[in-house]
């Protein structure tokens, strides 16, 4: 049985590696940080500076306008809450709209959302793109106004909602 990406969150996954689609990135950068990078060697680049393993991106400074692909686990809220602290980037994240967690990092916090159509594929460690798609909607979360305009403006398909002050 081909399992979906969704699934990578059990513990019968064999990793908790997966790459945003380059296809993806590249429509929305250039970016100047990407706080949870793949490891080295990645296959793509995402930003200018990629924290890697074990360098914590958690704890690490940022700076600049930042992409943001978190751990797909109860951790994401943490790394949403840092990027909503931080106030300029993109995070990809699935569209459970109705937990806890989006309630307040998204809802509460960001400045625009583009729900993009369809469920994406991502990618292997080494670049592969992955047999089944991602399993949910996923959902790009704008943090400051820089950042909802690339939303707004990319021609990635989607439907884009504009938030005013964290909330519709």
């Amino acid at each position: 049985m081909t399992r979906a990406m969704g699934s990578h969150q059990s513990a019968r996954a064999k990793t908790t590696t997966w790459l945003t689609p380059p296809d993806l990135v590249h429509a929305l950068g250039p970016f100047d940080l990407d706080p949870c990078a793949a490891p080295s060697p990645r296959p793509w680049s995402t930003a200018a500076r990629h924290i890697e393993l074990p360098e914590d991106g958690l704890t690490a400074e940022w700076a600049g306008h930042v992409w943001l692909n978190p751990p797909y686990s109860h951790e994401a809220w943490r790394w949403l809450a840092k990027l909503a602290d931080h106030g300029d980037g993109i995070a990809l994240v699935f569209a459970r709209t109705e937990t806890a967690g989006f309630v307040a990092e998204v809802w509460g916090k960001a400045t625009a959302l583009l729900f993009l159509h369809g469920r994406l594929h991502f990618h292997h460690a080494d670049g592969t793109r992955a047999a089944a798609n991602s399993g949910a909607p996923s959902v790009l979360v704008a943090y400051g106004e820089r950042a909802a305009q690339q939303l707004e403006q990319t021609a990635l398909a989607g439907s884009f909602v504009r938030l005013r002050g964290g909330v519709l």
